[in-house]
């Protein structure tokens, strides 16, 4: 195992530390220049998470990646986690911690809503996940966020919360907005990793692919990962440091519903028979949140000065470090609950 591999917690954490001591010294112009906002999309944060994504998807076998439909039950009990309980969990969360404050409320409702389709292949990998059926139900779950996310968006933004006594919210949100995020940091990395593995087994062969061209490419998305925690930390330094309350207030539903989901989809999974692989694809998938189209959706209703904006930017500052720790709850669970699999 590489130093990268093996010390991967301490880097991420370090990561994580340098992006805070980072975006404080930084001065604040050079900060705004690094948002890199082109066209409502991120130019760094999309440039880095599509680096990140691209070896997991290159390691993807894409003529086994209908085996997900070889067993149903664990294709809706994936659908059922990440469409029906993943967001009303969410729901439940941010009402009980935030119903206060009405903007936190929304900005937390939208990660709960936004399906993860990109930093979970990481998390996927890392955790030795069945890279086929990973990239299987992502690709599910981007098309299910196409189509549903704007309704979702109304649904519990707009017609729900006055029942629990919250101020109903006017959604303006297109099919289109969702597509075009959805393209970018999937579609993007996802062609790459088909092209590449296409073309380089039929040129060089299978045996040198796996040997040679995989380990040389490996590296390239743990950096991507690292540049990534550096750069959104170093953005949001300066709010971390000087309102670490208001941090906290956002930070303890997310890590709640992080522990709770994946958790309760680790057990699920197993109790209908997943193997590990499967049952680890399963479980981060549905316990994973596409930040990136939660931020832009939460900008684009609210204003990027908003509480629902910054609640936005706070949740992938939480969940890369509560990730990466069930990643080794994962583990964990592999060696307690599949010795056999060893």
């Amino acid at each position: 195992m590489s130093l990268l591999n093996r010390y991967l917690t301490v880097w991420i954490f370090l990561a994580i530390l340098a992006g805070i001591v980072l975006g404080n010294l930084l001065p604040e112009t050079m900060l705004m220049s690094m948002a890199g906002i082109e066209g409502g999309t991120n130019v760094y944060l999309a440039i880095g998470l599509i680096l990140m994504m691209y070896p997991p998807l290159a390691k993807v076998n894409y003529a086994d990646i209908f085996s997900i439909f070889k067993k149903p039950k664990l294709l809706f009990l994936s659908i059922g986690l990440n469409w029906i309980f993943g967001p009303i969990f969410m729901f439940l969360l941010a009402f009980i911690f935030l119903k206060d404050n009405p903007g936190y409320f929304q900005g937390v409702i939208l990660i709960g809503l936004a399906r993860c389709i990109a930093m979970v292949l990481v998390w996927n990998d890392l955790g030795k996940g069945n890279k086929e059926y990973a990239a299987a139900l992502v690709a599910i779950n981007s098309l299910f966020q196409v189509f549903t996310y704007a309704l979702y968006a109304w649904f519990f933004l707009e017609i729900i919360p006055p029942f629990f006594g919250i101020q109903q919210v006017k959604i303006a949100l297109s099919i289109r907005e969702v597509a075009l995020n959805s393209a970018i940091y999937l579609g993007i990395p996802f062609l790459a990793g088909f092209v590449t593995r296409s073309l380089l087994v039929n040129i060089k062969g299978n045996d040198w692919y796996q040997k040679r061209f995989l380990p040389f490419l490996g590296p390239l998305g743990l950096i991507a990962l690292l540049f990534t925690i550096i750069y959104m930390f170093s953005l949001r330094a300066h709010s971390i440091i000087t309102l670490p309350f208001e941090v906290i207030k956002i930070a303890v539903p997310l890590l709640i519903y992080f522990v709770v989901m994946f958790i309760a989809s680790f057990f699920f999974g197993k109790k209908v028979g997943a193997n590990y692989s499967e049952n680890a694809a399963i479980s981060f998938t549905a316990t994973g949140n596409n930040f990136e189209l939660a931020i832009a959706i939460a900008v684009s209703i609210f204003g990027i000065q908003s509480d629902a904006a910054f609640a936005g930017i706070i949740g992938p500052l939480i969940e890369v470090p509560a990730l990466i720790l069930l990643v080794r709850l994962s583990l964990y669970f592999k060696r307690r609950l599949y010795p056999i699999e060893r």
